[in-house]
């Protein structure tokens, strides 16, 4: 049987296939991948650029995550961590800096994709397919990086 490219992108090029806690085991190996190669890309890349390659990889996890729900006949499947992966790799784009932040990045993002506070609950429910799969993973990343705008105003 040949697996499509769609599936190994959905699941996070098999993080999602852990056994325990798939979606914090893919947030991790998109932290892994961000310092191998997404952390230059940050840093070399003009911001449009960068937004632009992340705009990419949340189409191309729109469709590789439809795919693969419908596949796997469950629409929103926990081995999908693409979602995970790409909301993540926001949020590393715009937390200020240092490992800290990031640990920090890292619990609040895990908190608020695993709580879904409103309107995260109500997007889940309510959005289908491969987009409704990434969408709700945004709003937890815009969750996640308004405390670090807060703290920055303030500071």
């Amino acid at each position: 049987m040949r697996v499509r490219a769609s599936r190994w992108i959905a699941l996070g090029f098999g993080s999602g296939l852990s056994p325990w806690a798939p979606g914090t085991v893919g947030t991790l190996w998109a932290w892994a991948v961000w310092h191998l190669i997404g952390s230059a890309f940050a840093v070399t890349l003009s911001p449009a650029a960068m937004f632009a390659l992340l705009a990419g990889a949340f189409a191309i996890g729109v469709v590789a995550c439809e795919r693969t729900g419908r596949d796997l006949g469950v629409p929103d499947h926990a081995a999908m961590v693409w979602d995970e992966a790409l909301a993540f790799w926001v949020v590393l784009a715009l937390v200020p800096g240092g490992v800290v932040d990031e640990i920090a990045a890292f619990v609040l993002f895990r908190f608020f994709d695993i709580v879904k506070p409103p309107p995260i609950r109500q997007a889940d429910a309510r959005l289908k397919g491969g987009f409704g799969v990434m969408f709700d993973d945004l709003l937890a990343a815009a969750y996640t990086l308004l405390p670090f705008a807060l703290w920055s105003a303030l500071a």
